[in-house]
């Protein structure tokens, strides 16, 4: 979810601050706005969430689901008038393993902090034979405020030629990503659901979430055969004046059009699919500053340069008892930072942080989960950039266990009622690039740890 903080000036015109910001920002935004779980769409299509989805609903996608939304959300069975639109909340708990300094926010405590962290209304769903979107409103206790989520509006058609059949399409979103069909694509990936009250990694590349909200983009895509996926686009920034009103973040303008890239080759194989593709990204943003009432402005001058190139691939097997899925991403981004340098906000020009990100999940009969996952996120050593000692190296792996008493084919008002419960828990190996002693006050990179608990319901 994508909130707005009023900033003391003084803070907002500190030198490196703003960069700060948008690294932990890109961390933060990663978990709170994942989870996807639409039933208006099965309402739409008369067929249970377990068609377009592994573990009973969102967000992770089966190949039927894959094609639903390849085809703009437009696929609908009978003439029967369906009103687009679903629910979604989210109660948590959240314990690391020691109490942090301060409150994560106000009304918070330093430890053992009940949440509720999303309160969502979707627009979903066929808006004419040809076009269909997906756009969420959220409402977070931590931040207190109601605001736009991941938008993504498309027209889309089937094509054949010769042998070959596919399908093409346009998709205006808010959010690099957002547009993909596999779960290995940044804004959908694992975790899905996450604590947004616990210590996260320092720094990641800005294809994690970077300007998500923030800008608007368009992207033209094909599959064919099922098998070749392809999608260019390019994304500019959108006004502070209309980010103030859907109470989005602002982290400064971006310098032109910000172009993304992505292909991927999938085989089909009996009960399931195997994938690789890439990723690419190429953004320049100025420097932002604040008005006399504190309000975030862009500012003239240099703009910091952040090219991104990724790797991912995904396996995925589904039947009737069990499904199994395998996921993995890896993300390179140089930095060239001509506006922060200059501006005494970082000690060098050039810098790059890597990001390796493993999951694997076992589901049985949509009921029962099983999730492991494995995390890196490394990168130059800058001292000015992120304090401490200077290291934004991040380390350590997550389990998670998951039951969906409602949300398989035969469940109790399908597709009405869904839920699931949550328990997670991360663990850090290493964490800005130390194991103990990580602030300068003798916490260690364990004591980061957390155990998360969550409800979450889908209507």
């Amino acid at each position: 979810m994508y909130t707005k903080e009023r900033q003391d000036p003084e803070r907002v015109l500190s030198r490196g601050w703003w960069l700060r910001h948008i690294v932990v920002a890109a961390c933060l935004l990663l978990a709170p706005t994942l989870a996807q779980a639409v039933p208006a769409y099965a309402r739409q299509t008369q067929l249970p969430c377990t068609a377009c989805h592994v573990g009973g609903f969102g967000p992770e996608l089966t190949q039927f689901g894959r094609q639903f939304k390849l085809m703009g959300y437009t696929m609908k069975v009978g003439n029967q008038a369906k009103i687009p639109l679903s629910a979604m909340l989210v109660e948590s708990f959240t314990h690391t393993r020691k109490a942090q300094a301060t409150a994560p926010n106000t009304n918070f405590d330093t430890n053992n902090n009940f949440e509720l962290q999303q309160a969502s209304m979707f627009l979903a769903g066929r808006l004419s034979e040809h076009m269909g979107v997906f756009a969420q409103a959220t409402y977070s206790q931590n931040g207190g405020l109601l605001g736009w989520d991941n938008a993504d509006m498309r027209y889309a058609r089937m094509f054949s030629h010769g042998s070959h059949t596919g399908i093409w399409g346009i998709s205006v979103n808010n959010n690099p990503t957002v547009s993909d069909i596999f779960n290995t694509a940044p804004a959908w990936m694992y975790p899905y659901m996450a604590p947004d009250l616990a210590p996260g990694a320092p720094a990641a590349p800005m294809l994690f979430g970077g300007i998500g909200g923030q800008a608007i983009g368009a992207s033209a895509y094909a599959q064919l055969d099922g098998k070749w996926y392809v999608e260019v686009g390019g994304y500019r920034s959108l006004s502070v004046a209309f980010l103030n009103h859907v109470n989005a973040g602002y982290d400064g303008k971006l310098a032109g059009a910000a172009p993304y890239a992505r292909v991927a080759y999938t085989w089909n194989l009996p009960s399931g699919d195997f994938s690789i593709g890439g990723f690419l990204f190429d953004m320049k943003r100025g420097l932002v500053g604040a008005d006399a009432a504190g309000n975030p402005v862009p500012l003239a001058g240099p703009t910091d340069h952040f090219n991104d190139l990724g790797l991912d691939s995904t396996y995925q097997y589904v039947d009737d008892s069990y499904a199994l899925t395998f996921e993995g991403i890896y993300v390179n981004e140089q930095q060239k930072l001509n506006a922060t340098f200059a501006d005494g906000g970082s000690s060098n020009l050039h810098n790059s942080l890597q990001s390796l990100n493993l999951k694997g999940s076992y589901w049985y009969r949509n009921t029962y989960g099983l999730t492991l996952a494995s995390f890196a996120n490394n990168g130059s050593s800058d001292i000015t950039l992120y304090g401490n000692n200077g290291s934004p190296n991040t380390q350590g792996g997550m389990l998670e266990f998951d039951y969906n008493p409602f949300g398989q084919a035969t469940s109790w008002k399908e597709p009405y009622a869904n839920m699931r419960l949550g328990l997670q828990y991360t663990f850090y190996s290493k964490f800005s690039g130390l194991v103990h002693n990580i602030d300068g006050t003798g916490r260690n990179a364990s004591d980061n740890n957390t155990l998360y608990l969550y409800m979450w319901l889908a209507i």
